[in-house]
């Protein structure tokens, strides 16, 4: 995972991480003892399985169409929209086309 540095310096969320064909693309903007901010492009058809996470976590869809799957419900999310995956619950993510998320990970 590549790290962003953009301590102090406001910019365009959505460009500071680039699509790839057939992947899924991540960069760090933050990691401390609260938590983490990453940012994420899918390609279409691309996910994240189902899994579970001692801690909550906020998903920010910043552009595109994804699914996010809590505890077996779908949920269709559109940029701008946002939902909270909880913590313990089984959640999954997919691109229903090209989507970037930013993920808060929420530790404390």
């Amino acid at each position: 995972m590549t790290a962003i540095n953009i301590m102090g310096e406001a910019k365009k969320l959505v460009g500071l991480v680039d699509y790839q064909d057939g992947a899924v693309v991540s960069k760090e903007i933050i990691r401390s003892g609260g938590g983490t901010v990453t940012l994420f492009a899918f390609d279409k058809g691309q996910g994240l399985s189902e899994h579970t996470a001692p801690f909550d976590a906020v998903v920010c869809n910043c552009d595109g169409k994804m699914e996010v799957i809590i505890s077996g419900k779908t949920h269709v999310l559109d940029a701008g929209d946002i939902i909270i995956m909880p913590a313990n619950k089984s959640h999954a993510v997919r691109a229903v086309e090209r989507f970037k998320m930013l993920l808060i990970m929420v530790r404390s």
